[in-house]
């Protein structure tokens, strides 16, 4: 855990570029996570925290004030309580962006547990081999997704809170346990525990996939409080004011932090929707006059391209970031000019560190960079050969320090030594940094792939790939995509004798059933062979190239 005093006192080149009204360092408070809602029930409780509203036609679902939620956090808390949730435990949700996920995070909280969310895309494998990894105790999942978590809870003997996340849907059965009924069961009783904020675990977010060795990120109550702040006070809300766009998903850190945590801390309102689409978007911010709407770049790539979102009035936002992806130079010029003004910039963040830990200032962005690091934030280049600090123009290895660093890897002592090794936390990135402290991203030292903003891990789809009959030799990369920053691609060597030549149709097909649809290849190729290493290695570095 970096001393923010040595990084705000020791020159460094971004501090040149620092914005006007924020401090090189800040104040954290040692608070447990759900402090980030508590503060703002009193001076807002009459504020509407969030509105639900469909992603289709944004009529309104739901509506719930700071003290409506703060409530119901609370009285989560106390059900969960009575369920056999103590302090230390885990407990997954399988839920979409709702009122039910932002309430079970701070219920979850509130109980002294860590949430372990799981992406509500995930199919019942995924989901099954999260949860044993993290030793969950109990899962809250949607009604729609009902099935797959009551098969992936029941492989594990694990009980299952439903609850209703604005579709028409009431799975029956005698085990089901309701979240509206666990709520109302707890409101006798009130919650919060005592935790530890720089030891405890607040969040078990997942970095890896179903096969190979996962991790999972321990992030602490400290880890996410820091982060808030960073992020709140690096964007300058205004308290009580805002009203964000939420689309990106809460389970994800990017979704936890900058559409759920920051606006909260801000005493914003959250508008909610379960799934981006552009028009209904567009709508959005001009019935509402929001001031933030941050995503990925596939979005601000979708707005510009519908005409119906063009044409809607969004000159209402303030700033809108961008990270997961990188954001073509283009499309931010084309989104300023649609809103008149400077307003969408890149970040830069991994699940490790809470996210965010780079981002440009408003007025002072460059276009391709991932901006500059955060308050109390340390960041250096280094040789990949030697290790050594590498100075401005040069690239290597991205390192980072600061309070929203990782605690390290559940349960995974030697993943944590390499990552943290020396005190800094080894991204795996390339990336060079300029005169002025701006940093740009180079490529990535993992195989992870981008695609609109999920992550991706090559290995698992090839795992996936054969256990197909067809399939002989399989090799998943990303590859560049106008929409998608990176498509999932997979080039295949069929099996001979196989009978009816394979189709991109049936290898898609194949892939649906058995994982989550951002991971199935969007381009297929059939090769003869595929290049290998002496050692037998597939050398995807020649596909990606070639």
């Amino acid at each position: 855990m970096t001393d923010r005093q040595d990084v705000s006192r020791e020159p460094r080149p971004w501090f040149g570029s620092w914005p006007g009204h924020i401090a090189r360092s800040l104040a954290y408070p040692a608070v447990p996570a759900w402090w980030i809602l508590e503060r703002n029930v009193e001076r807002f409780a009459d504020r509407d925290a969030v509105l639900f509203l469909h992603h289709e036609d944004a009529c309104e679902l739901d509506r719930l004030t700071y003290r409506d939620l703060w409530e119901r956090a609370n009285s989560l808390a106390a059900g969960l309580a009575e369920l056999g949730v103590r302090p230390g435990d885990r407990v997954g949700t399988l839920l979409p962006n709702s009122p039910a996920l932002i309430t079970s995070y701070y219920g979850i909280w509130m109980a002294g547990a860590a949430v372990t969310p799981v992406n509500a895309l995930a199919a019942e494998k995924e989901v099954s081999h999260q949860l044993q990894n993290a030793g969950a105790k109990l899962l809250i999942a949607g009604e729609t997704m009902a099935e797959t978590a009551l098969a992936a809870a029941g492989n594990l003997g694990l009980r299952v809170v439903l609850a209703p996340v604005g579709e028409a849907c009431r799975p029956a059965g005698r085990d089901i346990i309701r979240f509206e009924e666990l709520i109302a069961s707890g409101r006798k009783r009130p919650a919060g525990v005592a935790v530890d904020p720089g030891e405890d675990t607040a969040v078990l977010l997942y970095t890896g996939g179903t096969t190979g060795e996962p991790k999972g990120a321990v992030l602490t109550h400290r880890n996410i409080v820091a982060n808030t702040i960073q992020f709140a006070e690096w964007y300058a809300l205004e308290a009580g004011r805002e009203t964000f766009v939420c689309t990106i998903p809460m389970s994800h850190s990017g979704g936890m932090s900058g559409v759920m945590n920051v606006p909260l801390y801000g005493g914003a309102t959250l508008i909610v929707l379960k799934r981006f689409l552009a028009e209904t978007v567009a709508r959005v911010i001009e019935q509402y006059r929001a001031t933030r709407f941050f995503g990925v770049p596939t979005m601000f790539v979708a707005l510009l391209a519908s005409e119906a979102a063009r044409s809607r009035d969004m000159t209402s936002l303030k700033a809108c970031r961008t990270n997961a992806a990188p954001l073509p130079a283009a499309v931010k010029e084309q989104f300023d000019a649609l809103i008149g003004r400077e307003v969408l910039v890149e970040g830069y963040g991994l699940t490790e560190t809470s996210p965010l830990t780079h981002a440009n200032p408003i007025g002072r962005a460059k276009a391709g960079s991932i901006g500059i690091p955060l308050p109390d934030t340390d960041a250096k280049v280094i040789d990949l050969a030697t290790g050594a600090d590498l100075p401005p123009g040069r690239e290597g290895e991205l390192l980072l320090r600061g309070p929203q660093v990782m605690k390290g890897y559940w349960r995974n002592p030697a993943a944590t030594e390499r990552a943290l090794a020396g005190g800094w936390f080894h991204t795996g990135d390339v990336v060079r940094m300029d005169e002025e402290g701006y940093f740009f991203i180079v490529d990535r030292l993992k195989d992870m792939i981008n695609s609109a903003g999920y992550k991706v891990w090559p290995r698992e789809v090839e795992e996936v790939l054969y256990t197909h009959p067809g399939v002989r030799l399989a090799a998943v990369f990303g590859s560049p995509d106008d929409y998608y920053g990176e498509a999932v691609k997979a080039c295949i060597v069929p099996k001979e004798g196989a009978g009816k030549p394979l189709t991109k149709q049936e290898i898609t097909a194949f892939c649906r059933e058995r994982m989550a649809a951002y991971k199935v290849p969007k381009q297929v190729e059939f090769c003869d062979s595929l290049p290998v290493s002496a050692q037998g290695k597939v050398l995807r570095r020649l596909l990606k190239s070639g």
